[in-house]
């Protein structure tokens, strides 16, 4: 059985990309973030030049401090991780209601 390139093609472009991403980034999140007061590996480039108010730094710990049910802390990490997550996991749940509704039957 020979599969083509084009057909490849065609497979690829229907996996949800945006899905997995969003789904693994929380996982991610959830999984590796740790109390805020831990040195972190950020891949931030404004915080990687040194420059200390970046209005997206502190917004993954946020996330994760919400996971760890510490929501006083999220607030002071970064007063939009509620939003955020909310923005996200609204999402995520948009785009499995549309594979279910496409492609799941």
């Amino acid at each position: 059985m020979r599969i083509e390139l084009s057909e490849i093609l065609v497979r690829l472009k229907k996996l949800p990309w945006e899905l997995a991403f969003w789904s693994g980034s929380l996982l991610f999140i959830y999984f590796t973030t740790g109390p805020v007061h831990e040195a972190h590996f950020t891949l931030c480039p404004i915080s990687n030049l040194g420059i200390d108010l970046c209005p997206g730094c502190g917004l993954g710990h946020s996330i994760g401090e919400i996971f760890r049910g510490e929501f006083l802390n999220s607030f002071y990490t970064h007063p939009l991780g509620f939003f955020a997550l909310g923005v996200i996991l609204i999402r995520i749940f948009t785009l499995t209601k549309y594979q279910i509704k496409y492609y799941g039957q």
